[in-house]
């Protein structure tokens, strides 16, 4: 894969959240406490900055977790335009002595007020002006913020010719759509809780990815692109051109955690790159399926995905899932 400049990267991230992970250190009696900022838009950000983007996070921070996660975030290298709230970041407690995640704790975010909303509105959209392509990621819990929240964000960016890249489901993928969201990544499961796909098979998830492209309404603006990640499946890569499939070699999984979200960082750096949709595909695809064999959520290595990603495939399927083989080029 073509290496071009690092591209800036803009995250806006509603929830960081603290993670604090119970492991088995050494020796077998041996107890390790680990505490890194997570959350789905520290994730994105931890990923494309080991891809080599200039990365600026744009999120709130409040109360003893708050100060703890926007420490951490910077200690990773990450840019941190920190919203001052009132409330308190989320936090989880998790124990994988045994091999799996086993959550113990959850804290969730405190709701932002509408002064903390319109703060982290103007800093995203200005600190995003600046970038090369803005990553909008969701909220968890929902309620956290409001819809328009993120189709405002978009309309807005897209009228200043910024690139955007969403990983959202819900309201806030639908207002995201509305406002033209360039690319859109979704995971089969969501497509199918949206009612947008009737079930997870290639040609209903096809056709839920196309009512993204090509939404019914005077308003809707519709996606440039959608990613729909498939579990262990390959991927498919859906234009208003094309259907593609992103075939990854197959790797055992360690923690399938933070796969998408490493995957969606990969898009967004190759876009922000400059490089085409199949491109970023690979990369993204790549930093997903090696995020898989690593204990750490959005983690990897810069010259090991980008060489992965040699060795993803990105083919034409029909509609229903046939392979075509002929006329992918990077549309």
């Amino acid at each position: 894969m073509a290496v071009s400049r690092s591209p800036r990267v803009c995250v806006v991230a509603p929830t960081p959240i603290l993670t604090l992970t119970i492991e088995s250190g050494a020796q077998d009696q041996d107890t390790e406490l680990h505490v890194h900022p997570g959350g789905q838009g520290l994730w994105v950000a931890r990923m494309a900055y080991s891809l080599g983007a200039d990365v600026v996070l744009c999120g709130p921070f409040g109360g003893e977790t708050g100060t703890v996660l926007s420490h951490l975030a910077e200690k990773e290298n990450l840019r941190v335009r920190a919203i001052g709230t009132a409330g308190s970041n989320g936090a989880y407690l998790h124990d994988r002595r045994g091999g799996e995640r086993q959550e113990l704790a959850f804290m969730p975010p405190s709701r932002l007020d509408r002064h903390e909303i319109d703060d982290l509105y103007g800093t995203a959209l200005v600190e995003a002006l600046d970038a090369d392509v803005c990553v909008i990621t969701g909220a968890f819990p929902a309620t956290v913020l409001p819809g328009s929240f993120f189709g405002r964000l978009v309309g807005d960016l897209r009228a200043a010719g910024v690139k955007t890249v969403a990983d959202l489901s819900g309201d806030a993928a639908r207002q995201a759509v509305a406002s033209g969201v360039d690319v859109l990544k979704m995971s089969h499961s969501e497509l199918v809780e949206a009612e947008l796909a009737a079930d997870d098979s290639v040609a209903a998830l096809t056709a839920g990815a196309r009512r993204l492209i090509e939404p019914r309404g005077d308003e809707m603006r519709g996606v440039g692109a959608v990613m729909v990640s498939r579990a262990a499946e390959p991927a498919l890569l859906v234009t208003a051109a094309h259907v593609r499939e992103v075939v990854a070699p197959s790797v055992t999984t360690v923690d399938h955690r933070g796969a998408g979200d490493s995957m969606t960082a990969g898009i967004a750096v190759a876009v922000g790159r400059g490089l085409g949709m199949a491109e970023a595909a690979r990369l993204g695809a790549a930093a997903g399926a090696l995020n898989v064999t690593r204990r750490g959520l959005g983690t990897g290595h810069r010259e090991q995905i980008e060489r992965f990603a040699e060795q993803i495939s990105v083919h034409e399927v029909d509609e229903d899932g046939r392979d075509r083989r002929a006329g992918a080029g990077d549309q």
